[in-house]
């Protein structure tokens, strides 16, 4: 079920807040807690029913993977369970997510026929697994708790973030669902989650969407496009992706809001970055620091020297990019921002920070750059658009008519400088939404935003990050 849709707008979100608050209002707790766990079912499987058992037994399979690791009395038998519990959540994602990828590169290397087996990829498969790997690198630790089953289970399947994020540590968010003050309606936790909420529904519908099609035929025709299409179809995908997802990630903190949850921060106003290091401490923040906890850490991070940090950073990111998707324009980007962090970590050695202009400048080309790999359909695409981005293409864009009838070129490069001018100097959702105050011109600003928002739920566009 999309968030920016009619029925969860219109009838999911209001019967499960309804049944939520008025089981918590009389004290039911644990029957609140498994409305909310049914709730999250029947969102997750609206979309597909068909891997609703898959999502259940994942669920169970970890809760007590995790409990026999936290009970373990002997080391040897805790590393056994993990190692054993970390296998069993890698093979089935990688069933899911790798295999149609290997078959792919399989034949391309040896000239074989093998496949394909077209394996569907479940939603947020990605999501609930990095979680549920954290929570089992965690009892080995000792870092967790007796859970019991159905807290365990509404931590994962919580529908705000179940399908795209952000990534949930148990630490953060299993608490949150003990606290009896959780079950009873709050005024200014509603009003906070429903102000998010719209702002990130705007983002989406009436930004992310609007400047797709900027976007698309760009990356659709990479092999035709001259040099201002191919700027204006990265950028306006750098923009896309940004106003798409940060949308979700808003939408579901307002919705955790609205239930007396608060998920953590996805999102820090990345495009004001003024260095590779500082724009992955703003981007994606939830899978940072899963990817620092436990894939660089876990590598040794910079325990082994200099040489042995960079070379956990690259590894870091190449895994971070192939996580993101099955295919090799994935793992150029991975590889790209691990040499870019390497060379950004050098840098830091020589104590000579470039000036702040410079390197924001610096660093948003080079991140633009990144989004070509990240969004073509292959490793051609992305070099056809590189290559006519610093003039060394051969495209006239006479296939583009979709680009040229839209709008001319000043109109569009205007609009696009706008976007930039917006996610460099003005504030985020976050920094507005401390600033509410209820009175008539955030009600008008927010009605109008809410009003124009929903006219445009006629089109179904799903969020980007679905795919992943």
């Amino acid at each position: 079920m999309l968030f920016n849709s009619y029925a969860f707008i219109l009838v999911f979100l209001p019967i499960t807040l309804c049944v939520f608050f008025l089981l918590g209002s009389r004290k039911k707790t644990t029957a609140a807690t498994v409305a909310l766990i049914m709730a999250s079912l029947v969102f997750y499987s609206y979309w597909d029913k068909k891997y609703l058992v898959l999502l259940l037994a994942s669920i169970l399979f970890n809760y007590f993977t995790g409990t026999y690791i936290s009970r373990a009395d002997k080391p040897g038998r805790k590393r056994a369970l993990l190692l054993f519990g970390v296998a069993i959540d890698l093979i089935l994602l990688g069933y899911y997510k790798y295999t149609n990828f290997f078959i792919e590169s399989w034949n391309g290397w040896f000239h074989e026929a093998l496949g394909p087996y077209n394996i569907a990829l479940p939603l947020g498969i990605s999501f609930f697994t990095f979680t549920q790997i954290a929570y089992l690198m965690d009892s080995y630790r000792g870092e967790t708790k007796e859970y019991n089953l159905l807290t365990y289970s509404l931590f994962v399947t919580f529908f705000p973030h179940l399908i795209a994020g952000p990534i949930l540590h148990h630490r953060d968010i299993i608490p949150q669902f003990h606290r009896l003050r959780n079950f009873v309606f709050s005024h200014k936790n509603m009003a906070a989650g429903i102000v998010i909420f719209i702002m990130g529904l705007g983002k989406k519908v009436l930004i992310a969407d609007s400047i797709a099609g900027w976007a698309a035929p760009v990356f659709a025709h990479a092999h035709d496009v001259n040099a201002w299409q191919a700027w204006i179809g990265a950028i306006s995908y750098t923009f896309q992706l940004y106003f798409d997802f940060s949308g979700y990630s808003d939408m579901a903190i307002g919705l955790g809001l609205m239930l007396n949850i608060r998920l953590p921060i996805n999102f820090n106003s990345p495009y004001k970055a003024e260095s590779i290091i500082d724009f992955w401490r703003r981007w994606h923040i939830t899978l940072s620091a899963f990817l620092k906890d436990y894939m660089y850490i876990t590598l040794g991070g910079n325990r082994h020297g200099k040489i042995k940090k960079m070379r956990n950073l690259f590894i870091t990111m190449l895994l971070g990019g192939l996580w993101h998707g099955a295919g090799w324009t994935f793992v150029i980007w991975g590889a790209l921002h691990g040499l870019y962090l390497m060379i950004n970590h050098g840098w830091r050695t020589f104590k000579r920070p470039l000036p702040r202009p410079i390197g924001w400048l610096v660093t948003f080309v080079f991140v633009v750059i990144a989004w070509v790999f990240f969004r073509a359909q292959s490793l051609g695409d992305a070099w056809a658009i590189l290559q006519a981005m610093f003039g060394m293409g051969h495209g006239a864009g006479s296939a583009l008519p979709v680009l040229t009838a839209l709008a001319n070129r000043t109109a569009i490069m205007v609009d696009l400088a706008a976007l930039l001018l917006w996610v460099v100097l003005l504030p985020n959702t976050m920094e507005l939404a401390q600033r509410f105050k209820p009175n008539w011109r955030w009600a008008l600003a927010l009605g109008c935003v809410a009003f124009y928002s929903l006219l445009e739920l006629r089109k179904v566009s799903e969020f980007l990050y679905f795919q992943f």
